[in-house]
């Protein structure tokens, strides 16, 4: 890897032609999943907190300035590509200009506006949303229609970045901005291209005239790029002249930002794996009561020789009970209700906060079925956690969550806890996404003591419900005596399953 001290200030060569392959360029074909209308990035995130379950270190924030189209997004398209890794987000600053009023959005449609002056640009709501996404937060980013010059009333939902790519003219500009950048490549255009490129961009892609935008460009464009933006080359780490085709300076960027990345993996599992042994089970454990009822449909279900037909019954009646009896945990409020006698009943209400079923796939998904049953138009979300082979942690491969969940109560689901390291990472996507701690219920069916107290040490304010909890899990964390498989046995699935059962125990 490049050390940073070489590269400080340092203006990398020209390309070759034709381009070499380097050692760089040498690796696996990256885990993707083509279809006909889009690639999919099939690799997952490793964990980015620790055991204790606070976030351990902050995105990768490469910052890329220059003028205006100078080639930003491509070099940053090829960096995203050649990085080869899951995660990476691009985040642009065009989407960062402020809303227009009225007299503004007349000077626009003469050309007569500045775009490219520093006033032109939320700066403000551009520093809060990247600090938050170099946090490890989810974030909303506005959509910016370059057509009619304003915000659309959709924003873009971004979360989950272990590399952030921002670009803009103005990256370099701000001075709370440079403190978030990690690495900053300025790209080096000359001013011809960069005016035939506008010319293209403008009048294809953005619909302008071509005196509009020539007009604009000898306006505002070139003297801003003189008075705002040339000057901010002496801050960049890197300069690359000619952009996107300047294939070594980007090889020499991969390498820096990879070994960057190196130095940042967790382990998370081997940690858990060696904590908490011999304390007691934490205040916020709540165990269904082990009523003959209880464990007569336990011994139903544990039994190998039991039938699927009936596993998934005696299952199917036990998540029932466990919903039931989470559902009790939720704030009440005293209400009197007059009843069809004309008397009236002291009652309890749910108070009128929402609530919202997340489940982790795929074996929490089958505990969908009776929370919609007795939670009326509840909404619902999914988390894919699957544990990495060659790694033994768990990583996060896909999330649909509602919208505005932050306020809700969100009741997560997972058949069985193990270790409680897939549970853990769930609940950290939760609270990324700003649901508050002690609004979060983790219900499993079945728990090994030592994922019961992995998510309490992590997160305190979690309740977590099940309806049993064993004493220990063996050297493949599998729960011991445990239940098996709980997947591939409700779904009728033989052998390892690809997919992640509860904290990659049967993974």
């Amino acid at each position: 890897a490049t050390p940073v001290s070489w590269m400080s200030r340092h203006r990398l060569p020209l390309a070759p032609s034709p381009r070499r392959r380097t050692a760089s360029q040498c690796k696996p074909e990256p885990p993707l999943l083509r279809t006909s209308k889009r690639t999919i990035y099939t690799a997952g995130r490793p964990p980015w907190y620790s055991e204790t379950g606070a976030p351990v270190d902050e995105a990768f924030v490469i910052g890329l300035c220059g003028g205006s189209a100078s080639g930003k997004t491509t070099v940053a398209t090829r960096i995203i590509e050649a990085l080869d890794v899951p995660w990476v987000v691009l985040l642009s600053m065009d989407s960062f200009y402020k809303v227009l009023d009225e007299g503004q959005q007349a000077l626009a449609a003469r050309s007569d506006y500045n775009f490219d002056h520093p006033d032109a640009f939320d700066f403000e709501l551009l520093v809060s949303v990247l600090r938050k996404l170099k946090k490890g937060k989810s974030v909303k980013v506005p959509v910016y229609d370059f057509t009619t010059h304003s915000r659309r009333r959709e924003w873009k939902t971004v979360y989950g970045a272990n590399v952030i790519v921002f670009e803009g003219i103005l990256a370099f500009a701000n001075k709370e901005l440079l403190k978030l950048l990690d690495m900053k490549v300025f790209v080096d255009t000359d001013s011809d291209i960069r005016l035939v490129r506008r010319l293209q961009r403008d009048i294809m892609e953005r619909g302008r005239d071509i005196v509009g935008v020539i007009k604009q460009y000898n306006k505002f464009v070139k003297p801003a790029f003189e008075q705002y933006i040339e000057p901010t080359v002496q801050v960049a780490d890197i300069v690359v002249p000619r952009g996107g085709e300047n294939f070594v300076a980007l090889d020499l960027i991969v390498q820096h930002v990879h070994s960057q990345l190196e130095k940042r993996e967790i382990t998370v599992r081997a940690a858990l794996a060696s904590a908490h042994q011999g304390q007691p089970l934490p205040k916020t454990l709540s165990v269904l009561e082990n009523t003959p009822q209880v464990r007569g449909m336990h011994t139903i279900i544990r039994n190998k020789d039991t039938t699927r037909d009936e596993f998934i019954f005696y299952s199917k009646r036990l998540m029932r009970l466990l919903i039931e009896h989470a559902l009790s945990f939720l704030p009440l409020k005293s209400v009197t209700v007059e009843t069809p006698q004309g008397t009236m009943y002291e009652g309890k209400r749910f108070h009128r906060q929402r609530i919202t079923g997340v489940s982790i796939l795929r074996a929490g998904e089958t505990m969908e079925q009776a929370l919609t049953a007795v939670c009326k138009d509840i909404r619902l979300g999914k988390i894919l956690i699957q544990t990495n082979h060659d790694t033994g942690e768990p990583e996060l491969h896909y999330l649909r969550l509602p919208k505005e969940i932050s306020e809700d109560y969100v009741i997560l689901m997972d058949s069985t806890v193990s270790t409680g390291a897939a549970a853990m990472m769930a609940v950290r996507v939760l609270l990324d996404h700003d649901v508050q701690e002690d609004r979060i219920f983790l219900l499993s069916l079945l728990m090994a003591e030592m994922g019961v107290h992995s998510v309490a040490y992590a997160f305190p304010r979690v309740r977590i419900i099940t309806t049993a909890v064993d004493k220990r899990i063996n050297e493949e964390f599998h729960i011991i005596p445990g239940i098996g498989n709980f997947g591939d046995r409700y779904f009728g699935t033989d052998g390892p399953s690809a997919w992640c059962e509860s904290d990659g125990m049967d993974c």
